[in-house]
Parts: C-alpha cells; structure tokens; sequence
C-alpha cells in the first residue's frame, strides 16, 4: 500500500514500509547532488537519516521534509516490506513471468540469480570473495 504525503496530508504510521537508501541515492545523482548537501538543504541530521535508513519503519516527519527537498512523493523513498511468504510469492511470479519469454531457461537458475539481484552487490562480491579464498585449486 504505498503512501502519498503532501504538506497538507495528515500522516500515519505504516509499519510495512522502509526507507530506500537505493532511491534516494539515485534520486541525488539524478538531481546532481549529494545526499549530505540534500540533508542540509532539508534540515534533516546525518545522524537521523542514517538511522532511518536502518530502522524497519520510517518517522514520516522527516521523510515528508526529504521528499520536498527532492521534490518527490514520499511513496518513491520508500520500500514495502514484504513477509518471507509474500517475498517468495512474488520471487516465484516473477521466474514465471521470465520463463513465458525464454522458455529454454532452467528454472532454478531464473529464481536463483533473482535471489541474488536481491542482495547488495558489495554483500554478493564479499561471498564470492570467501568463497574463491576457501577453495583449493591443487
């Protein structure tokens, strides 16, 4: 259920959404700034973004003063948390979706490499990374 604020909307909690650091970053780059100048010129702290950024659910308070700044509806700044069920309903919707287009793909790599897509790619780099260290090539 996304969520459309303006200066006029009265604001409410929703537990099922989360900041996306992702979109705001690019949000920045395609505005041409960084996200500390984007902080400053909201009047929002380093500190209480980042801690944003983290926590499961938003302070809409904060996030209506950024979406201004960016010039954007709070619903672009925000990720809909999805239960582990819901995740895998729409993992296994979307491998569907791609094997109707290429019939000749194997499923199983379809929904692993869409499992990977989901991670950040410094996390997946990292794995790889242990991985090839462990490995003997003798």
């Amino acid at each position: 259920m996304p969520l459309e604020v303006d200066k006029c909307t009265k604001i409410w909690y929703i537990k099922s959404m989360k900041l996306s650091l992702t979109r705001i970053e690019s949000l920045c780059r395609q505005q041409d700034t960084s996200i500390g100048k984007m902080l400053k010129d909201a009047g929002v702290s380093r500190n209480a973004f980042y801690s944003l950024a983290r926590k499961k659910t938003v302070v809409p308070r904060s996030l209506v003063r950024i979406a201004d700044q960016l010039g954007v509806s709070v619903s672009k700044l925000l990720d809909e948390s999805f239960t582990p069920t819901a995740r895998m309903k729409n993992l296994l919707a979307e491998t569907e979706r791609i094997l109707e287009k290429h019939s000749d793909t194997e499923r199983d790599n379809v929904r692993h490499t869409l499992l990977l897509l989901d991670e950040r790619p410094i996390d997946r780099l990292r794995r790889a990374l242990r991985r090839g260290r462990s490995f003997n090539f003798r």
